[in-house]
């Protein structure tokens, strides 16, 4: 399949060998595949061995870009339920698809947007005192995130306080450089990094001089999203042809008369 152009020719006799050589997939996960719905049952030769289509070619092609796309687990039930779905269902479902990206590519550019503003700041912020430092409730509120998981990032080693006496004890302060830190774990959680993720980048931030180093990552997620994109856009169009002619392309179950072998 070459970008949009699905309209192949049917050929009502490929063996399993056939689509395995054409896809890259073995055997048994064509079998597998198509045990679970991912693309239709095959026919079934005099024999018993199972006879596929382009059609099957097809759709499993678009079940790798899928994957590539949205992950192997999403895909799998997709390839299933648009079969299964009424026609504005599944459209539906294909268009959460470009949602999904579509978001997850705002939290990538929000991202970069702060880690550079970040930067910049260390280029001409004044010397920090004392006055500069920030309660958890303040720098809770500024980050608009619960104290809670203020508390959370500093037992993960992302934030790290200081401690003051206070008549009751102790309290935090979030000097420049605390809430600096905030702010990067802030901006990379809400990308969508995980907790060692954000550990590994404010290791190299600490001291702002590998920033530059979130920065590539960033924009190497990016760009990994627009070709996720591209795939997604070239399994949509598989897609659309299976939604809009339904169950027509189903193999079936029936057997039909060819020769054994394969």
């Amino acid at each position: 399949m070459e970008g949009c152009d699905v309209a192949e020719p049917v050929s009502a006799a490929l063996s399993t060998a056939s689509v395995s050589a054409a896809t890259g997939y073995s055997a048994q996960q064509i079998r597998d595949l198509e045990a679970i719905g991912v693309i239709s049952p095959a026919l079934r030769a005099n024999n018993g061995y199972r006879r596929f289509t382009q059609h099957h070619v097809r759709d499993l092609r678009a079940y790798r870009d899928l994957t590539r796309a949205i992950g192997p687990v999403p895909a799998r039930r997709a390839m299933r339920d648009i079969r299964r779905l009424d026609p504005d269902a599944a459209a539906a479902l294909v268009r959460s698809f470009h949602a999904l990206l579509d978001a997850e590519r705002e939290r990538a550019l929000a991202a970069r947007r702060a880690l550079r503003s970040i930067s910049d700041e260390a280029g001409y912020e004044a010397p920090a005192t004392t006055e500069d430092a920030m309660t958890i409730t303040e720098l809770a509120l500024a980050l608009d995130v619960r104290p809670s998981t203020l508390r959370f990032w500093e037992k993960c080693g992302l934030v790290q306080p200081d401690r003051v006496a206070t008549t009751s004890g102790s309290a935090r302060r979030y000097a420049v450089a605390a809430v600096r830190e905030a702010r990067i774990t802030a901006a990379l959680r809400e990308a969508g990094y995980r907790i060692p993720d954000v550990q590994r980048a404010l290791d190299a931030i600490r001291d702002l001089d590998g920033i530059d180093a979130s920065l590539d990552a960033l924009d190497a997620r990016i760009r990994d999203i627009t070709q996720r994109t591209l795939a997604l856009l070239k399994a949509g169009c598989v897609m659309a042809v299976i939604i809009e002619s339904g169950r027509a392309d189903d193999a079936g179950s029936a057997s039909v008369p060819v020769p054994s072998g394969g």
